[in-house]
C-alpha cells in the first residue's frame, strides 16, 4: 500500500477486499482492542475473548472480497463478532456437557484398562498433531500447555510480537484439530479441554 492518505474507511475496505495486507493490519489495529472489549462483556474470559477477535479477523480476511460491500463496518464487525460469540459459547457448552458425561463414564469405570488405553490414545494423538507443527509455532503451543506462560510471556521469551503468538496459537489449536479429525477413534470434543 502506498502512502497516500486515504479518504475515508471505505477506501481501506476496498483496499483489504483487494487483498492488501497493509490495509488490513490498519484494520486490525485501528478495532481489535475496542472489540476485545466488546467479546469480553459477552463472555467473561480474557483468553477466550483474545481468541474470538483473532478468529473473527481471520474470517473477515478469508471473506474479505465482500468487503467492498459493506458501507458501514463498524455494526458489520460488531454483528460478526457478536454471532461468532454466541455460536462460540454454544459450542463450548455442549462440548462441556458431553465432557462432563464423559468423566462421569470414566469415572464409573475406574478399573477398566480400555477406558485407560482410550486416554493414553487421545495424549498420542495429540502429540503427534503437535510434533507435526513448525517449529516456532510447536514452540509457541508448548511454552503456553506446558509451562502456562502467558502470550505477552510468550512474546518476550521468544522476542517475537504478541500478534505473532496469538496467531501461533489459533493456527496451533486448527491444526491439532484438523489432525485429529483424521483419526475416527478421536473424540474431538476432549481437545478444547486439554491444558493451553
Amino acid at each position: 500500500m502506498d502512502n497516500k492518505p486515504l479518504n475515508s474507511e471505505l477506501d481501506l475496505l476496498l483496499l483489504v477486499s483487494q487483498g492488501d495486507e497493509a490495509a488490513f493490519a490498519r484494520l486490525f489495529h485501528a478495532y481489535h482492542q475496542r472489540l476485545g472489549a466488546f467479546v469480553f462483556q459477552l463472555t467473561g474470559s480474557l483468553s477466550m475473548a483474545e481468541e474470538i477477535v483473532q478468529e473473527v479477523f481471520i474470517r473477515i480476511w478469508e471473506k474479505r472480497d465482500k468487503l467492498s460491500q459493506v458501507s458501514h463496518f463498524h455494526p458489520y464487525l460488531y454483528t460478526t463478532a457478536k454471532n461468532y460469540t454466541f455460536s462460540f459459547l454454544k459450542k463450548l457448552g455442549r462440548e462441556l456437557e458431553h465432557k462432563q458425561q464423559w468423566e462421569m463414564t470414566v469415572t464409573a469405570d475406574t478399573g477398566n484398562p480400555f477406558e485407560e488405553t482410550m486416554d493414553a490414545r487421545y495424549r498420542r494423538i495429540i502429540d503427534e498433531a503437535i510434533e507435526e507443527l513448525p517449529a516456532q509455532r510447536q514452540r509457541v503451543y508448548l511454552l503456553s500447555r506446558d509451562e502456562g506462560l502467558r502470550q505477552a510471556e510468550i512474546a518476550e521469551r521468544m522476542a517475537i510480537s504478541r500478534e505473532t503468538v496469538k496467531k501461533h496459537m489459533v493456527l496451533a489449536l486448527r491444526a491439532i484439530r484438523s489432525y485429529a479429525l483424521t483419526h475416527p477413534e478421536t473424540n474431538l470434543l476432549l481437545l478444547l479441554f486439554l491444558p493451553k
